[in-house]
């Protein structure tokens, strides 16, 4: 793993980019209602199933940290959770890199390494995924 820090810029990049979709969604999830506001706004697996899908709760997720409550959106999807709680770190570094032009660390991986990162991930959404099926269709046995 190699990591170089740029001489301070306020060049618009990537995790720039991904701190503006955070800050954005963040911002849609405080003010805005959408699962209120769309009709059909639901899980249609779930709702035919009764078995979540991969992304059950997101909307909660992003609705609860949104209001700074966190245990109810660790609740709802602890990987969802962690997911919006980065997009919230990155819209904080975005506007220290574009505001102050503070630099922003880049991240080189191998591709051992890449490989790796890859297998954990799978790994982490496969858990999350047993967990929030697990709480939806056998609750008694988190109880």
């Amino acid at each position: 793993m190699k990591v170089t820090l740029p001489t301070p810029n306020r060049t618009f990049g990537f995790p720039d980019a991904l701190g503006l979709a955070g800050l954005l969604g963040l911002l849609i999830a405080r003010y805005i209602p959408v699962a209120r506001l769309i009709p059909f706004w639901g899980c249609a697996l779930r709702q035919t199933t009764g078995w979540p899908c991969l992304g059950c709760g997101l909307t909660r997720v992003a609705d609860r940290v949104a209001h700074l409550n966190f245990a109810g959106a660790w609740d709802a999807n602890p990987l969802g959770t962690v997911a919006a709680l980065v997009f919230a770190l990155m819209a904080v570094v975005m506007v220290l890199h574009l505001v102050f032009a503070m630099p922003v660390p880049e991240l080189e991986l191998s591709p051992t390494e890449w490989h790796r990162v890859r297998i954990g991930l799978a790994a982490l959404v496969l858990l999350n995924y047993a967990w929030v099926a697990i709480k939806a269709k056998f609750p008694y046995l988190l109880a």
